[in-house]
C-alpha cells in the first residue's frame, strides 16, 4: 500500500479511525479542537501522569469503536505566546508513527495540525508529515471543516 495522505472535507470526528490533535504538556486543552477532545475522552489525569514532554505523544485507547487517540505534544505548556516548533510536531509524529506500528495501527486522522492556534504553515507541516510517514503502509486522513457542509 505505501503511505496515503488524503484531504477529506468534513468533521474530524465523523471518522471512526484512529484520531490525533496538538497539546501543550500540561494537557489544558482549553482552547480550539483540543476541547472537543477534552470533552469526548476525558482522562486528562491519565494522559498528564504518562509524563510526555514537548516532541512526545501520549496515548489514549478507547472502545466503540476500538483506537487510539494521539496526543501530539508540541510544546512544554499552554499559554499565550508558547507555541511548537516544526521539529517538536515531528518529533511527536515520529513518536505517534512508532506507536502506530508497534500495534499494527494502519489509518489514523487529525485536523491540520498545529494550523489553527498554533499558527505553523500546512505547507511545512504536510512535508514533516510526508517525511515522517513515508516508509510506512499507513493512512492518514486530514480533516478540513467546512461549516454547514
Amino acid at each position: 500500500m505505501g503511505f496515503v495522505l488524503k484531504t477529506i472535507n468534513g468533521d474530524l470526528f465523523s471518522a471512526t479511525v484512529s484520531l490525533a490533535h496538538c497539546v501543550g504538556a500540561d494537557f489544558k486543552m482549553g482552547m480550539g479542537i483540543a476541547v472537543k477532545f477534552r470533552d469526548l475522552f476525558g482522562k486528562v489525569d491519565y494522559l498528564k501522569s504518562q509524563n510526555v514532554k514537548s516532541g512526545g505523544c501520549a496515548v489514549l485507547k478507547v472502545q466503540n469503536p476500538d483506537r487510539y487517540i494521539y496526543y501530539l505534544v508540541t510544546k512544554p505548556m499552554t499559554a499565550p505566546g508558547v507555541l511548537p516548533s516544526y521539529d517538536s510536531l515531528e518529533s511527536s509524529l515520529k513518536s505517534m508513527r512508532d506507536h502506530m506500528v508497534a500495534n499494527d495501527v494502519k489509518q489514523v486522522a487529525m485536523p491540520q495540525i498545529g494550523c489553527g492556534l498554533d499558527k505553523l504553515q500546512w505547507d511545512e507541516v504536510e512535508k514533516r508529515l510526508r517525511n515522517v510517514f513515508q516508509n510506512d503502509d499507513i493512512q492518514v486522513d486530514v480533516y478540513v471543516y467546512s461549516p454547514g457542509k
